[in-house]
């Protein structure tokens, strides 16, 4: 079996330390996922980019947490659900909503639930989504630019839940009170 080792500055590739430091700087921690995609400096430097990018989309921060944790649940990675759950908590988005998207049910919010919605839709359909849904989707009070950020969401929250599969990471002490197990498990 492959083993991915969680990585520190002692450890990991030189070019992988500028993105372990930022990281490090934003949460007060690193998490172990940065710790592990450090193996890779390609890898750390794009997720990390890529999520600096959707942090800017015209999506607000409540939806981004919505759009990270449905492509989440929807994958089945363990690590990202537990870890978005606990940010979500941080951010005061009301447990409701996060519960919701954690057990793969409605959300308690109209235009919250098209959202998630839509994006399980992108992430089971692989893209191919029904007109007919992205209609629905703008019908709720979306915009085609929030279309393709969701789309965007997917793509990040899709390269962290693929990685963390294969590394098998497992969740940080500060996320343990959001422990997730996916259904299919």
């Amino acid at each position: 079996m492959a083993e991915f080792i969680y990585h520190d500055t002692d450890s990991a590739p030189g070019d992988s330390l500028e993105t372990m430091e930022s990281a490090q700087q934003a949460y007060g921690m690193l998490p172990n996922l940065y710790r592990k995609m450090a193996e890779s400096p390609a890898l750390a430097k794009g997720y990390w980019e890529l999520g600096t990018i959707f942090a800017s989309s015209s999506l607000s921060a409540v939806e981004q947490q919505v759009v990270l944790l449905a492509t989440s649940t929807q994958n089945g990675c363990t690590y990202c659900v537990g870890a978005h759950s606990a940010i979500a908590d941080m951010m005061k988005i009301p447990a409701e909503v996060t519960d919701a998207l954690r057990d793969g049910k409605p959300v308690p919010d109209t235009k919250l639930e098209a959202l998630r919605k839509f994006t399980q839709q992108v992430v089971s359909q692989r893209g191919w989504v029904a007109e007919a849904d992205t209609q629905s989707f703008l019908d709720a009070g979306f915009t085609r630019a929030q279309v393709l950020d969701v789309v965007l969401g997917v793509g990040l929250k899709t390269l962290s839940n693929y990685a963390n599969h294969i590394m098998q990471t497992g969740l940080d002490d500060a996320f343990a009170s959001r422990t997730w197990q996916s259904p299919a498990e």
